[in-house]
């Protein structure tokens, strides 16, 4: 599995034929759109979800989870700003 972190108006090239452009969103949702060839199929996982023949089945599916907030090892050091002037008090970077 590949996790990327990307901008809007950003893509990913799959082969020679596959482009996925990411358009933006906000917190929950993600705008994406893909430019693939017709013979292929695409699939949203809720409908998979939904037309899956019993609970067995849907079990078997793949499920994928947002990472709510990165460990503290892994997050950006802010500094500390002074509301009235606007300067840097604490630079950690």
């Amino acid at each position: 599995m590949l996790r990327l972190t990307v901008g809007p108006e950003d893509y990913l090239m799959i082969g020679d034929d596959i482009k996925i452009v990411f358009l933006g969103g906000s917190k929950n949702h993600t705008r994406i759109m893909l430019d693939i060839p017709k013979e292929l199929n695409v699939v949203r996982s809720k409908a998979v979800e939904k037309h899956a023949e019993n609970p067995e089945k849907k079990a078997e599916l793949p499920h994928y989870h947002a990472v709510p907030d990165l460990p503290e090892k892994y997050r950006r050091k802010r500094a500390a700003v002074n509301d009235k002037t606007g300067r840097k008090l604490k630079n950690d970077n």
